[in-house]
């Protein structure tokens, strides 16, 4: 199965190497079809019921994993949120232990030098 690096967001532009999508209904796709090698989450999308929450919780009910999954989310509260939902679900043994999780907001329109240097990581 290809390797590949996913970058959900609806305003964002993905960086260098990621797949963008724009709805956790692409986003599912492409965990279902492909090995995730690092998964980037937004939480705030257009459609404000189908968001990130929802996402990370179908992919804890699938067991719909990356083997890096990062937040995104310049939203803190719901980012939050999701990063303690994927730990809990590590925690609790539904997610492999190996899966590094990260919370790390990005400014909506303007990156910082040296900001996306996480992004440039490999495995």
């Amino acid at each position: 199965m290809e390797k590949i690096n996913v970058f959900l967001d609806d305003i964002r532009k993905a960086p260098d190497g990621y797949v963008l999508t724009e709805t956790i209904d692409e986003c599912l796709n492409l965990l279902k079809n492909y090995h995730i090698e690092h998964l980037s989450l937004d939480h705030d999308l257009l459609n404000k019921t189908r968001n990130g929450t929802m996402l990370v919780e179908m992919m804890v009910h699938e067991k719909l994993f990356a083997n890096r999954i990062t937040i995104h989310s310049a939203n803190s509260v719901r980012g939050k949120g999701m990063y303690k939902s994927l730990k809990q679900a590590q925690h609790d043994l539904i997610m492999p232990s190996t899966t590094i999780i990260s919370l790390r907001p990005l400014p909506l329109y303007f990156y910082p030098p040296g900001f996306l240097e996480h992004y440039q990581q490999t495995s």
